[in-house]
């Protein structure tokens, strides 16, 4: 029995929730009918000649303390909405009327509920302090010649910033030299040219050293900052791959001899790496992914120890041109580990996977009505993860705000890591079908349960300081930097703010002019009314004055 009313009840308020979904026009027409049937027996004539006449006998001092009683309250709540927002990132009454009335009504929430008790013991060992911001060599930076300098010419405009610059002139003299390269002429030559700041001294300093000998990092500089196209940048890192084979199986041969042997060898290594590496980039740029895909895997499988050049992500993206799901699947589980940095590229790639299985057939409607499945589940979760990992992916990948040219570094969490996701990931995303819809409808509610203040943190250590001050030195200055947790505040603290300077601006002119605001109050009411009285005329016009009898006989 107790079954059986349970369900009779589910059934009824299922039935409600119906109702008051579609047909919520139909009950509203149907409630003025009978209000206008039954205005006789209710006395609403009367009772509305009776508050007229009340109103009239008001005086202004009515209207001053009804005003400056309002604002009062209004202005408490605002105080309220306001602690409670600073406090806990979201609004009091937003916060209630979701968890409480909307279940009532039948909606599901879909932004996805906290992974903290997921993650269990991995998000306690992955939180840790930051106390200063990283900044990373971008796994998928442009050619400067043949794309930065592209961009120059058309706009006029400069795409990277000295300080990304100055970055990457330090990475190359960390990479590309060693303590012996006085020994050598070329070195010696490519050794000053890394430190030139002259684009022009640079290119001619390895123009000079490709004279005294077959140098690869003369023919590294050449393809990076002279080539004007891909394919006359390939060419150049095919010859640099030459000299480079040449020089790191000389060094192999010497590296256990001495430190000395030991760094050289370690140089020639990066600078093998780096020329295979840009090679296979080379490749996918110009068409050939599958070429790019076997030169990727190689070299990772030869040199399994250099993940500082994060060659995974590069990977990545060219299985996903390829649309080789079960590929991309694979280097997930091997890379998305808790001991490893996590990137944007991670992140939004595994989301991506989880979206990909859902989003052909998700609708916001049928999942509010029905629930989310498990499937959906884990995809919203997945956004949930991406989002609070990096915020700013979202408006790019939604076309909200427009892309720029990635640096050359990024930082980690921050918007120079989301243009540079956004700026070649954006196209898988759009090739899956319905997976920026399910982004679009999920994002906003997971961007609202990020973790405020900055101390806290679900999945990852707490968000870094410095991150704004970083961003803004890596990026041009003609771009608008992204910045969090700037988080938007809520409608209602927005909707108290108006009212209660609404309110308190209606107090102190009602104090200051009492005749004329009751004069406008009394104006404003009854211009207010009119529609109302002239819908009842034309609506006592047309039915006959004998219906309601008529309906009593019945």
């Amino acid at each position: 029995m107790a079954e059986a009313g349970t369900g009779f009840l589910e059934q009824l308020k299922s039935c409600i929730v119906w109702s008051w979904t579609y047909l919520w026009t139909l009950w509203f027409f149907i409630m003025l009918f009978l209000v206008y049937i039954l205005r006789v027996p209710l006395k609403i004539n009367d009772n509305l000649t009776t508050v007229s006449m009340f109103l009239n006998t008001l005086t202004p001092k009515f209207y001053v303390a009804l005003t400056g009683t309002s604002s009062l309250i209004s202005g408490l709540i605002l105080i309220f909405e306001w602690w409670y927002f600073r406090k806990y990132g979201t609004s009091f009454i937003e916060q209630v009327s979701v968890s409480r009335l909307r279940p009532l009504l039948g909606g599901v929430d879909n932004s996805a509920p906290s992974a903290a008790s997921a993650a269990g013991g991995d998000a306690d060992s992955n939180r840790q302090s930051v106390s200063e911001c990283k900044v990373w060599r971008n796994p998928l930076n442009l050619f400067r010649g043949a794309e930065y300098n592209r961009y120059t010419w058309v706009t006029g405009r400069e795409p990277l910033t000295y300080y990304d610059m100055n970055l990457s002139a330090q990475d190359h003299q960390t990479f590309f030299t060693c303590d012996t390269d006085h020994l050598r002429p070329a070195d010696a030559i490519m050794q000053k040219a890394w430190r030139e700041r002259n684009p022009q001294a640079r290119i001619s300093a390895a123009h000079e050293a490709l004279e005294l000998n077959e140098c690869a990092t003369a023919y590294i500089l050449l393809a990076e900052e002279e080539a004007t196209t891909i394919v006359e940048a390939e060419k150049l890192f095919k010859q640099a791959l030459k000299a480079g084979e040449g020089c790191y199986r000389r060094s192999q041969q010497l590296q256990h001899h001495g430190a000395q042997y030991e760094a050289q060898h370690r140089r020639d290594t990066n600078v093998l790496v780096y020329i295979k590496r840009r090679l296979a980039m080379c490749a996918r740029k110009l068409g050939r992914t599958r070429e790019a895909v076997k030169m990727m895997r190689d070299l990772m499988k030869e040199f399994p120890l250099l993940s500082m050049f994060n060659i995974h992500e590069n990977l990545l993206e060219a299985l996903l041109e390829l649309q080789a799901y079960a590929d991309v699947q694979a280097v997930l589980a091997k890379y998305d580990d808790i001991s490893l940095p996590k990137s944007a590229t991670i992140c939004y790639t595994a989301a991506l996977l989880k979206a990909r299985a859902v989003s052909d057939k998700f609708s916001p409607e049928a999942a509010s009505r029905r629930g989310l499945s498990t499937a959906e589940m884990n995809a919203v979760e997945a956004i949930h993860r991406a989002v609070e990992f990096n915020p700013h992916v979202p408006k790019y990948l939604l076309e909200m705000k427009s892309l720029i040219l990635p640096p050359e570094h990024i930082l980690k969490r921050g918007d120079s890591e989301a243009i540079a996701y956004a700026f070649f990931h954006l196209q898988h995303w759009k090739r899956v079908e319905g997976a920026l819809n399910l982004l679009h409808c999920t994002w906003e509610g997971t961007f609202r349960m990020i973790p405020y203040p900055l101390e806290k943190g679900h999945l990852f250590y707490p968000y870094p300081i410095c991150t704004e001050t970083a961003d803004r030195e890596l990026l041009p200055s003609f771009h608008e930097v992204s910045v969090y947790p700037k988080k938007e505040l809520p409608f209602f603290i927005l909707f108290t703010a108006g009212l209660c300077s609404f309110t308190a601006m209606l107090a102190l002119l009602t104090h200051q002019f009492p005749e004329l605001m009751g004069v406008f109050a009394k104006a404003f009411l009854s211009t207010l009314f009119a529609p109302l009285n002239f819908v009842m005329e034309k609506v006592e016009s047309i039915l006959p004055s004998s219906l309601w009898h008529q309906l009593t006989r019945i």
